[in-house]
Formats: structure tokens, C-alpha cells, sequence
């Protein structure tokens, strides 16, 4: 009788994180550095461009509009030292990020909001605290998933965005 309550429990639990992991419905993915000794990281969720293209998606976004930046829950950004991206200096702390497009033309900022874990359809613009202005290139190829890199470089950090054709970047330092 032992044997069989542990195996239901077992079973139980694989179900439950069965669930859980189904219902974010797309593949998480992570990108993390370390600068001056503090960890930086991104978390978030990676929907695919099946078939669309970034034109498809992004290109109905109105200008000042804001997306999530992934999918299913908010895209989640912690830094364990004050980042210096030049335009605006991001206190250490943890954040959402989202993407905005600019007005008037296609550029785009890179946003933090003070909010974080909320479902990435529930932004908030008065949290907003950060608007970081993104260099935009062309990627040499198609991204099929949403893919965000942090990387080393130039004496500090550079996060990438990458999706379609779409390719956006800022650098930054530890402070």
C-alpha cells in the first residue's frame, strides 16, 4: 500500500509539472553574464514566427505601442549592479523588459518596467522607468524564435534582440 501512495504521489507531481509547464505554451529561454563580479540575466518566453514574419507582428504595433517582448509571462530582468546605457543609468534591481516602437519612424526602446512576473499582456506605462533608444540592423538571417543574448564586449554588456529579420541592440556598462 506504501509503494502504491508513492507512486501516485510521483505521478501526481509529473502531472502538475505537466501543467504548469504547458500552460506558458512557448520554450523559456535565459541569458546571463557576470560584469565587475555581478551576474546580469534575462529570462523569457520564446514564441516562433511559423510561417510570419516580424513585418507580420511588430509591423501593427502603433507607433509608441508597446509589445511584452516575448510571450506568456513578462520578459524578466535582473541586474545585481547599476548599468550605465548612457541614455538613462538602470539601477540594480529586477525589471520586465518591453519593446517599444518609436514614433514617427521604425526605431525602437527598450523599456523597463518596475513591474515584473505579471503576465506579459498586463503592462503597466506608469511604471515605466527606462526608456533605452535601440540600434536596429538587419540580421544576416532569419530568427525563427524570439532570441535575447547578453553578451560581453567594449568594456561592458550588450543585449540583443533577435526575431525574423529584426535585430536591435544596446550597450551598456556596470557601474
Amino acid at each position: 500500500m506504501k509503494r502504491f501512495a508513492m507512486a501516485s504521489l510521483s505521478a501526481l507531481m509529473v502531472a502538475c509539472f505537466a501543467v504548469v509547464a504547458m500552460s506558458q505554451g512557448n520554450p523559456r529561454g535565459t541569458s546571463s553574464i557576470t560584469l565587475k563580479g555581478k551576474m546580469v540575466s534575462v529570462e523569457y518566453g520564446r514564441p516562433s514566427l511559423k510561417g510570419r514574419t516580424t513585418g507580420d507582428l511588430l509591423g501593427k504595433l502603433p507607433p509608441e505601442g508597446v509589445w511584452r517582448l516575448g510571450a506568456d509571462s513578462s520578459t524578466t530582468f535582473k541586474t545585481d549592479t547599476d548599468l550605465d546605457f548612457v541614455d538613462a543609468v538602470v539601477p540594480a534591481g529586477v525589471y520586465s523588459l518591453w519593446l517599444a516602437k518609436a514614433s514617427g519612424d521604425n526605431s525602437w526602446n527598450l523599456v523597463f518596467n518596475k513591474q515584473h512576473g505579471q503576465s506579459g499582456t498586463k503592462h503597466d506605462p506608469s511604471q515605466d522607468a527606462f526608456f533605452i533608444p535601440l540600434k536596429a540592423s538587419k540580421a544576416a538571417k532569419s530568427i525563427e524564435m524570439v532570441t535575447l543574448t547578453l553578451s560581453k564586449g567594449s568594456g561592458g554588456g550588450k543585449l540583443t534582440i533577435q526575431w525574423g529579420t529584426l535585430e536591435v541592440a544596446a550597450n551598456f556598462k556596470a557601474k
